[in-house]
């Protein structure tokens, strides 16, 4: 099977010529035997890199189809469905030694309320000596800081929420940050693990290029 992402190559009055990454035309006898290699090394790797993706989208959908499958013969054998409330489920082989489970975690977004919070939570900290509550100035600085995509840090927001503090601001302050999660949708995740013997750890089967 070729795998190949092949080089356009355009003729011009009887010339080969590809074009470089400013859309330029460049005749290919010009182009350094480097470059050539270079750009013949990713095309190949490109290749294998679209063929495997579409196989996991294949094999995903397949998964899915499985279980939902699985999941509606127990619900017309038994009038109950496999799963929790938000469709987490977990099957495991009859020896014990291979486990699939699907997790649908919500995906999460924080409004403006999220504003609020933070000027609440500066007025506590600026009437607060400097020498007291460094930790919770610390978990403050993280929890509002945004990454280069302009997300908040969402664990540590969350363990921001569950310091108790008798202050009536910082109460007011949890409340606008709890009144501004907002859920704007699901995304499912599914795992696969298997172990050598039922006693055993887990260890999880691994799709994910970055840590194969």
């Amino acid at each position: 099977m070729q795998n190949n992402v092949l080089t356009e190559t355009i003729e011009v009055e009887g010339k080969q010529y590809i074009r470089d990454a400013k859309g330029n035309l460049v005749p290919i006898e010009a182009v350094k035997p480097v470059d050539k290699l270079m750009d013949e090394t990713v095309r190949k790797m490109i290749g294998f890199a679209r063929e495997l993706n579409a196989q996991i989208a294949r094999f995903k959908g397949h998964t899915f189809e499985d279980v939902g499958s699985f999941q509606a013969l127990i619900a017309q054998e038994y009038g109950a469905s496999v799963g929790g409330a938000k469709g987490n489920t977990t099957l495991t082989s009859f020896d014990g030694t291979l486990k699939v489970q699907i997790q649908v975690a919500d995906m999460l977004a924080f409004g403006p309320e999220l504003q609020t919070a933070k000027k609440l939570v500066d007025a506590c900290l600026a009437e607060w000596s400097a020498d007291s509550g460094v930790e919770i100035r610390s978990l403050v600085t993280r929890a509002f800081n945004v990454d280069k995509e302009g997300r908040i840090n969402r664990a540590e927001l969350f363990m921001l929420l569950r310091v108790d503090i008798e202050d009536e601001r910082w109460r007011r302050a949890m409340d606008a940050i709890r009144d501004s999660i907002r859920v704007i949708g699901s995304k499912t995740y599914v795992r696969f693990y298997e172990r050598p013997a039922p006693d055993a750890a887990w260890q999880s089967i691994t799709i994910d290029l970055a840590a194969a």
